[in-house]
């Protein structure tokens, strides 16, 4: 069973370290040299510059048992994540309400790295151990985008970053694009000749109007979350920045969703006299993985072993599951028991953190 307190206060650790998106150089050098203290054969993977100032981590346990899977987590977080401090109340970690927490997803990392612990104590055979820890996860995925794959040798992996109960398995998982659109209209005096101007807003709002947003089905969603522009009151607005995106279960739906949006964005522009540019993106794809997969069975076992109900399920975010399912790497999404994750409410309660760390352990050790 994990040593709770050594998990616990590893897991405080990290969550102080400021790694906001971007930012990750002193958390990825902290668990470099963490790992490698642990035996590990660590590869720290330049990214873009653009993408961090921080790297990417591949890390290797050889094991004994013939098997081999990868694990991996990201180190970044969203805002607000300077100068966390966590509170434990009634076994419960929260930060003091100024931040969020930081559990997405440093509860991931903590209960892998406490499970390679216990393993080492207890002079456990195990399967071969890769990791894959990225940077710059929130808001688009960029660290596993960029993961040089070439290190990777297992044919399977689990990502730990997700919510739920312990036992949540995360089979399928959205594809989402993204939709960047400029509308230039025609400025003009607003009080003195506003008929003469072509207002870019006035374009956008007919075009939402008409546009299917939100919940589209039960595997579709859609929504405008960036809108900027205008000068002054007293000129017809004349251009205007929006950025949205559409998500799927399904990639026909989602490029359904996609034409349907880039279309009427462009026949209220010619309605309306103005001119629009759209830059369409895929940001990520979708990933659907039967139930009956044995990476699936290997875990749903360990939960079992351990007395957690096992529960396959579809969510409607992404996550770096998607980006290696699309590389070509079997990867599911597992809970750690994280909870109202980017808000200052975040929280996890720390039986839930043991919990998924003796799975882990469990499912490492298990031939």
């Amino acid at each position: 069973m994990a040593n709770q307190q050594r998990l616990v206060d590893h897991f405080c650790q990290l969550i102080r370290i400021d790694s906001e998106s971007k930012n990750e150089k002193e958390i990825a050098e902290t668990l470099s040299t963490q790992l490698k203290e642990l035996g590990f054969d660590v590869k720290e993977l330049a990214v873009p510059a653009e993408v961090s100032n921080g790297f990417n981590i591949y890390a290797r346990l050889d094991g004994k048992l013939e098997e081999s899977i990868v694990l991996s987590c990201h180190m970044d977080t969203v805002t607000p994540g300077i100068g966390i401090e966590p509170i434990i109340e009634d076994g419960i970690i929260s930060s003091k309400g100024n931040t969020i927490l930081g559990g997405d997803d440093k509860s991931g990392i903590a209960a892998i790295m406490e499970a390679v612990r216990q393993i080492q104590e207890q002079n456990l055979e195990h399967k071969t151990i890769e990791l894959a820890f990225t940077v710059y996860e929130e808001g688009g995925l960029f660290g596993s985008l960029n993961y040089d794959m070439s290190h990777i040798q297992a044919d399977k992996a689990i990502v730990l970053d997700s919510g739920g109960p312990i036992g949540t398995i995360i089979t399928v998982a959205p594809g989402q694009q993204k939709l960047t659109v400029d509308i230039t209209g025609k400025p003009a005096h607003a009080g003195l000749a506003p008929e003469e101007g072509i207002n870019a807003l006035t374009v956008a709002a007919d075009a939402i109007m008409q546009m299917k947003l939100g919940r589209i089905d039960e595997e579709t969603t859609s929504n405008i979350g960036i809108v900027q522009g205008g000068q002054a009151t007293n000129i017809v607005m004349p251009e205007l920045h929006l950025v949205a995106e559409a998500r799927s279960l399904d990639d026909d739906k989602l490029s359904a969703q996609v034409a349907h949006m880039v279309e009427v964005f462009e026949h209220t522009a010619e309605k309306h006299g103005a001119t629009i540019n759209i830059e369409s993106e895929r940001s990520y794809d979708a990933y659907k993985i039967a139930d009956e997969h044995p990476l699936v069975l290997s875990l749903s076992k360990a939960f079992l072993e351990q007395g957690f109900e096992p529960q396959t399920k579809p969510t409607g975010g992404g996550s770096d599951a998607n980006n290696f399912n699309s590389k070509g790497l079997t990867t599911v999404n597992v809970s750690t028991g994280m909870a109202k994750v980017h808000t200052t409410e975040e929280f996890i309660a720390i039986k839930d953190m043991v919990a998924i760390s003796d799975v882990l352990t469990t499912y490492l050790t298990t031939k």
